[in-house]
């Protein structure tokens, strides 16, 4: 048997980790740009098929380098389409990973946690508790996965991943630098390419974070609000007693100064009778005064454990009033269609049942 211990996994590498891997080999730098478009963009994971490389470096790489993603466990398929992995990871633990297809795009719902740390009331993820942040490679590896394995069915009707936003399991922005090597690779030419306005990062609201994030990156931005006063977001989401609103909001109004024409994404989960009336709708259109931004309305999915029990589905006339009254304040507003239900693969739905396998 291969040992694969002490080999590098490539997929923890974005391109500048690749640069300095080469040179310390004392290879040129653009061998990075090579191997990206092997692995990235063509998929392939055998260096003896990279003939664009000396037989030498080929050879190197198989005895010090590998491509490693995460093993593929469960793969689920709704009656909707949507589609839900269960990844193991090496240390045995789980993670989940959503795929959305639409008819003009294919949305990947990636993790960047094991768990989360935050405990949000509403969300099986936060029941989990926190296990560790994901690396580089099983972030990306979730990406590398589905790309290559819906490009090889058909019934995905040549569905590619369009768009990848950071809603799954955790808080992104507590993940930071490994998110943003990423991100680096999800934009990279030679990787997949993708469109700064079509990877959105969300986050709970980590301030300073958040600031770092609009000093650096492009990416779209999407904030779990969930409430319009302090006093609710604080018992609905305990991070707020350290960011509270107004905090947030600040950055957001500031966040794309820079391009006018961009908006911040305001996610707000519905909950019958705690969140979802029309006074509520009324202080969340006053909190957001002077905020670029759009706002999807979510209505809460019954996850079918501990969580559902203290939360009910809204009903589509209190869902309907809400809408109405942030659009008559001037804000542009869309109530989210809930997808993927049947397998647990709703927003606020993945916990990864299984926590960990035994070895």
């Amino acid at each position: 048997m291969t040992n694969t211990k002490n080999k590098t996994n490539l997929l923890n590498l974005n391109r500048a980790d690749l640069v300095d891997f080469f040179v310390k080999m004392g290879e040129k730098p653009f061998r990075a740009q090579q191997l990206i478009k092997w692995i990235h963009q063509l998929g392939v994971t055998d260096f003896a098929a990279m003939t664009n490389m000396s037989l030498a470096l080929r050879e190197y790489l198989a005895l010090h380098a590998l491509v490693s993603p995460p093993e593929t466990v469960v793969e689920q398929v709704s009656q909707d389409g949507t589609r839900k992995w269960l990844f193991k990871l090496e240390d045995g633990n789980l993670i989940e990973t959503v795929y959305i297809p639409e008819d003009d795009r294919g949305t990947l719902c990636i993790s960047s946690q094991v768990g989360c740390a935050l405990g949000c009331a509403f969300c099986a993820t936060g029941k989990m508790g926190f296990k560790r942040n994901l690396t580089l490679a099983e972030i990306i590896g979730q990406l590398w996965v589905v790309v290559r394995q819906l490009s090889c069915d058909r019934s995905t009707k040549d569905h590619v991943v369009t768009n990848v936003v950071f809603m799954g399991m955790g808080e992104p922005l507590l993940n930071f630098d490994n998110v943003i090597k990423a991100l680096d690779l999800m934009l990279d030419d030679l990787a997949y390419g993708l469109s700064k306005y079509r990877v959105t990062i969300s986050t709970s609201g980590i301030v300073p974070e958040m600031k770092r994030l609009r000093a650096i990156s492009k990416a779209a931005l999407a904030i779990s609000l969930h409430a319009p006063t302090d006093e609710l977001r604080s018992k609905l989401m305990p991070i707020n007693k350290k960011y509270p609103l107004q905090d947030i909001v600040a950055v957001c109004k500031d966040y794309y100064q820079d391009e006018p024409r961009r908006v911040v994404t305001v996610e707000y989960i519905l909950l019958a009778g705690v969140n979802d009336s029309r006074e509520q709708a009324a202080q969340l259109a006053c909190l957001l005064r002077g905020v670029p931004c759009k706002v999807n309305l979510i209505p809460f999915n019954n996850a079918g454990d501990s969580v559902a029990s203290c939360y009910r589905v809204p009903k589509q006339v209190d869902i309907d009033a809400f809408r109405g009254i942030l659009i008559a304040a001037g804000i542009n507003t869309v109530t989210r269609k809930s997808r993927g239900a049947d397998i647990a693969a709703a927003c606020g739905q993945l916990a990864g049942k299984n926590e960990r396998i035994k070895e």
